[in-house]
């Protein structure tokens, strides 16, 4: 929408900006406990390790990091659901994993209180998107965002639209979701970080980090300008946090050189107003042990800013964030750096990476509340527009006209570029943030942020690499609609085809 917003000029009503804050808002604060509980938690936690513990030990240890309610029961209950799974042979959805792997380090009673939450975590995310329902339809990808604002009408007199008893529902899951984020997945993270403070110095990669800013507070036409964001815009380069510095868009390109697609120079990069997208497969047929990276050898394309590679995501973020001095996102970091005994330069690191996603949750949790007021405050006072309606007639547009469009997505920074020609979209490109972050090699043999991550990472077992999933993961790489399983030898094992 922003990108079609952007060319044809249209400014969203304050009630569209608000719901469309509170929708991203909420999908950060989900997204990032689902991240962490149940696609990289157990990079760290050995669940059948958890079959150890001492259930009233555990408790000690729970009410010693957080006032959440739990009791020796509790736990113990928690554990004899998990030795069914065991002793049945069939670990169900932990079943994939390397327990008992050397580069574990938590104790027993840790392992259980991750499990634990864990399974509380499943219940309690299902719970809390309700607001996506409310607001946008459904979860992930809302149904009434549209070009002007959003199709989610407001009036506190129907019962059909967005009315009194939606924001006091509203109200009471945000105040759950925030709950949930301080005494569980906070206290979490800092009980696992000191087992594995090593981290700190692994999976840093690049060091540079962008940030398109997000969750725009006033109602301009330069709304998305950098101190109109809650969330700041910005490049911090070097790892250098003494400046942040601003964002060009038509400082963006993409190369293909080592990307299974064609432009007519296969070296030169292209902003995206002018990027291409056509396959032009060239590698190996399998079976083949390995892909030469002096070739093309990805189906992503390598964004460049100003030539740098960049990572995106809430490390880039709160990085942005902690260096232009926005309150929460300082008092944040400070908190868990404090209590780490460490510097801000382990932010430049895996464990990083997975507590400046726990940060940026703490610190959005907090303000879906202030944003839910607002909506309330402009409904009261009779100010019900969802939706720009200047531009609704096709006679209004221009003929030619160029526009981008920014989001941080969960993930990181997301752009769309379109450019319109007689009314209709003459191009349109995304740069994604996996498409960032899983950036193979440029012209110039730049390494992208996973490549470059993964140098000097120590590896026990070859056979079993948590070490390497441990810095994927800790991107939360957008990966599945592009994987295939295929079994040692090349042939296909899985094919689901959709009609």
């Amino acid at each position: 929408m922003r990108a079609v917003e952007d060319a044809l000029d249209i400014q969203i009503p304050p009630n569209a900006r608000l719901m469309r804050n509170l929708i991203a808002g909420i999908q950060y604060v989900q997204d990032h406990v689902i991240h962490f509980y149940h696609l990289h938690a157990l990079d760290w936690v050995d669940v059948v390790s958890a079959l150890q513990a001492d259930p009233t030990a555990t408790c000690e240890l729970s009410q010693t990091m957080s006032t959440w309610p739990s009791g020796p029961g509790y736990f113990q209950s928690v554990q004899e659901r998990l030795q069914t799974f065991v002793d049945s042979g069939q670990l169900s959805h932990f079943t994939n994993g390397y327990w008992g792997h050397p580069a574990y380090n938590l104790p027993p009673e840790a392992n259980l209180l991750a499990v634990t939450h864990y399974l509380e975590a499943l219940d309690w995310q299902r719970d809390v998107i309700k607001a996506h329902a409310i607001l946008g339809a459904k979860n992930p990808h809302a149904q009434t965002y549209l070009v002007g604002g959003m199709a989610r009408a407001v009036d506190p007199n129907h019962q059909a639209a967005l009315n009194a008893n939606d924001i006091a529902h509203l109200r009471g899951l945000f105040v759950k979701a925030a709950d949930f984020v301080k005494r569980v997945y906070l206290p979490d993270v800092l009980a696992v970080a000191p087992f594995y403070l090593d981290w700190a110095q692994l999976g840093g990669g690049l060091s540079n980090y962008l940030s398109y800013g997000e969750f725009p507070q006033s109602d301009t036409l330069s709304s998305d300008a950098p101190g109109n964001l809650f969330l700041p815009r910005g490049i911090i380069l070097d790892r250098d946090l003494s400046t942040v510095h601003p964002v060009d868009h038509n400082q963006i390109t993409e190369y293909v050189t080592r990307s299974w697609y064609a432009y007519p120079d296969n070296q030169e990069s292209r902003h995206p107003w002018q990027g291409e997208t056509s396959p032009n497969y060239t590698g190996p047929r399998p079976p083949y042990d390995m892909l030469s990276t002096d070739d093309k050898y990805s189906w992503v394309k390598a964004p460049r800013y100003d030539g740098m590679p960049m990572e995106v995501g809430p490390l880039a973020r709160m990085l942005v964030a902690y260096a232009a001095g926005h309150e929460g996102v300082q008092n944040t970091v400070n908190l868990v750096l404090n209590q780490l005994g460490v510097g801000p330069e382990v932010l430049f690191s895996t464990l990083g990476r997975t507590a400046a996603r726990c940060i940026e949750t703490v610190v959005v949790a907090d303000q879906l509340l202030a944003w839910t007021d607002e909506l309330a405050a402009n409904i009261t006072r009779g100010d019900l527009r969802v939706h720009e309606q200047d531009h609704w007639e096709p006679s209004t547009w221009p003929r030619e006209a160029e526009g981008w469009g920014w989001h941080e997505a969960p993930r990181g920074a997301l752009g769309h570029w379109v450019r319109i020609q007689d009314g209709r979209i003459a191009n349109y490109q995304c740069v994604v943030p996996s498409t960032w972050n899983a950036s193979p090699r440029d012209a110039q043999g730049q390494l992208g942020a996973y490549e470059a991550s993964l140098i000097g990472t120590p590896v026990a077992d070859p056979e079993q690499p948590i070490e390497i999933l441990r810095t994927i993961h800790s991107f939360d790489p957008c990966m599945a609609c592009a994987v295939h399983v295929l079994d040692p030898d090349g042939r296909e094992v899985v094919r689901i085809q959709i009609v």
